[in-house]
């Protein structure tokens, strides 16, 4: 069982990425916000699920516990999958499903794509007194700190995804206006995904 990787990251590009780890370059599934996070060339550590069936060995890997144990208790719901699990986390992140999870709203789920009305109820039902987020709040020292970092890193993954540097921190800027400036990078990216739209082909403007 591969519970955990760290070592260098060889390729880091939509939902995938290739850590190298002495030597042996393991593929590994990911959110498209966590690939984006992950800069080629430097150490990461991710923690991993390793998915067994007959014709393959799949690794899907997170950033931290919270999303592994989301991850498993998708992936425990009648009619979710692996990629369909990957799909909630890629939309919502782990306080955003403990909510939904907590006040029956099932409708979050059914935004997610693949998520039907049924499975999206089977979620709510079945993850019941199960979602347990972790995450230590951020102090009020670091969450005023946090901003330039954010916008610095979100702005960079835009701009690498082919949006004009304008565009992109217009986007950045709005979501930080709306959302708060303790947003974390891939709840920020996200946001600044859903304004924007599909990605622009590098070099093109909008």
């Amino acid at each position: 069982m591969i519970s955990s990787l760290r070592g260098t990251v060889l390729v880091a590009a939509g939902s995938a990425v290739v850590i190298d780890v002495g030597g042996v370059g393991y593929a590994v599934q990911v959110t498209p916000a966590h690939a984006l996070s992950l800069r080629v060339g430097h150490e990461a550590t991710l923690l991993t699920s390793l998915v067994v069936r007959e014709d393959s060995l799949s690794l899907f890997g997170f950033p931290g516990q919270d999303e592994l144990h989301i991850f498993d208790l998708l992936c425990g719901v009648t009619g979710v999958g692996p990629k369909s699990a990957m799909g909630v986390l890629a939309t919502l992140d782990p306080s955003a499903i403990a909510s939904a999870v907590a006040t029956e709203d099932d409708a979050v789920f059914r935004r997610v794509s693949g998520i039907g009305p049924k499975t999206a109820k089977l979620i709510v039902l079945q993850l019941a007194g199960k979602v347990v987020v972790t995450s230590t709040p951020v102090s009020r020292a670091a969450a005023a700190a946090a901003p330039a970092g954010v916008q610095s890193s979100v702005l960079a993954a835009l701009v690498g995804l082919g949006w004009s540097e304008r565009a992109a921190a217009q986007a950045v800027d709005d979501v930080l206006a709306e959302a708060g400036d303790s947003e974390s990078v891939p709840a920020v990216l996200r946001l600044a995904l859903a304004r924007l739209g599909p990605a622009q082909p590098s070099g093109v403007s909008r």
